[in-house]
């Protein structure tokens, strides 16, 4: 799980979004880790890149080139034989080929609870962000976007983006307490990263966002909020 904010990445204008939700993986290395910039999960989201997952694909053709050069030429007029390879990699490997499979992942009764506990945990969070902000009327929304790669490491994007009426979203710069906040209680017992991905998969549908409305804080989150950044000051 990585928690996207302009602090948390390398160039923060990659991340201009046209849409609350807007996807950020496949379309291009947008999302890059500040630091430790080559951690695991710079790594992940590069593997996210197809152009890089089809060199890999195709890596075994140049090392039959340098092995046996006498083939070099039969193997460079081979392109459907290197098309067959990749498609099978990206289609067989690294997807879910058939509904029927996707729908075969989970049952619709477990996905649906699952979905559910997404939804109250991002309003919790959420309440508690706009609490702590002393937000009165702003529209926030917790999106999840998970990578669409099979048997791999899961990868999950979280952010909390700001709707403006008549204009782009706007990406909340969320502090080490509210990252930290994000990371403990959006996936806990009842639902992991894994769970997700797997309703997600059978689904086929990667984005989720959850909207809550600051002004549905209520005057105890407020005062809880009020009484923790007091404590805070005092420490």
């Amino acid at each position: 799980m990585f928690v996207v904010a302009p602090s948390t990445v390398v160039d923060a204008r990659r991340l201009r979004l046209t849409r609350v939700g807007a996807q950020m993986l496949g379309r291009g290395l947008r999302v890059i880790p500040r630091r430790p910039l080559f951690r695991r999960v710079f790594w992940r989201i590069v593997f996210d890149q197809a152009p890089l997952r089809y060199i890999m694909a195709l890596s075994p053709f140049p090392i039959a080139m340098l092995i046996r050069p006498d083939l070099a030429l039969a193997i460079s007029q081979a392109p459907l034989l290197m098309f067959a390879i990749v498609f099978m990699v990206e289609s067989t490997l690294l997807s879910v080929s058939t509904p029927e499979k996707r729908r075969k992942l989970i049952p619709e009764a477990d996905a649906a609870r699952g979905l559910d506990l997404l939804n109250l945990r991002a309003r919790d969070v959420l309440a508690r962000i706009a609490a702590g902000r002393g937000m009165e009327s702003e529209d926030l929304h917790l999106v999840v976007e998970q990578s669409g790669l099979a048997r791999v490491p899961v990868l999950t994007l979280v952010s909390v983006q700001v709707a403006q009426e008549g204009g782009r979203p706007i990406l909340l710069d969320v502090d080490d307490a509210e990252r930290a906040m994000l990371e403990d209680r959006l996936f806990a017992e009842g639902l992991d990263e894994p769970l997700l991905h797997r309703i997600n998969l059978a689904q086929n549908r990667f984005v989720r966002s959850v909207a809550f409305e600051a002004r549905a804080v209520s005057a105890h989150q407020r005062l809880m909020a009020r009484a923790g950044r007091r404590g805070a000051a005092g420490a």
